[in-house]
């Protein structure tokens, strides 16, 4: 009966151990699998696209549009702010660069487009400022892996001032559909944060 009881204990134990071990194996492994900026910038670094072709090429752009894609929304805000995939951005093909735009852009964000023409003029200023603002608070926040200032002004501007009048002026619908990718690309950052605010639904309250 002693010998019985235990047995039940050491088999408590053992269980309890096992599942302790299993949960911070998964830990670590869930930790050493999460994409940071860091492994963005390092896996850019050590791939050389230039010398790459055909699926090879195909392969490393989906990937880096993947590790873009799984990074956390503040993490993806700096990756955008700091320009990080612009080196790549830079050697791709006119067809390489609408793909990863549309890799790279988040789900939903030409509902989001739609959805914001519709609103009055007066809520669709509010809410680009409200956008620029959050950039710049974002990009304010302390300095990145990009190298910029504690306070961010020696990054790069959140979006030039002829864009933000181009967006302000010939609609962000039409100037996004008209654009070059490069535009594109520089509009991306406010893209984003303008379908935050967005589905914050703010624009859609009253003052």
């Amino acid at each position: 009966m002693v010998n019985a009881r235990w047995r039940a204990v050491w088999f408590c134990v053992i269980a309890l151990v096992a599942v302790w071990t299993l949960g911070i194996a998964g830990y670590v492994v869930a930790r050493n699998a999460k994409v940071t900026p860091e492994k963005v910038k390092a896996y850019i670094a050590s791939t050389d696209l230039s010398k790459l072709s055909g699926d090879e090429r195909a392969r490393a752009i989906r990937k880096l549009a993947d590790m873009l894609n799984a990074l956390s929304i503040e993490d993806r805000r700096r990756a955008r702010l700091e320009r990080l995939a612009w080196g790549w951005f830079g050697e791709m093909t006119e067809e390489e660069k609408g793909s990863f735009l549309e890799m790279t852009m988040p789900t939903g964000f030409k509902q989001m487009l739609a959805s914001f023409e519709q609103l009055p003029p007066e809520k669709r200023h509010r809410t680009i400022d409200d956008a620029l603002r959050r950039l710049r608070e974002g990009q304010g926040r302390g300095p990145g892996f990009g190298g910029g200032s504690a306070n961010g002004t020696n990054g790069p501007p959140v979006l030039s001032e002829e864009l933000q009048a181009k967006v302000r002026t010939i609609g962000l619908k039409a100037l996004y559909s008209e654009s070059s990718a490069q535009t594109k690309a520089e509009l991306a950052p406010l893209l984003e944060e303008m379908q935050r605010v967005m589905e914050s639904g703010r624009p859609f309250r009253g003052r």
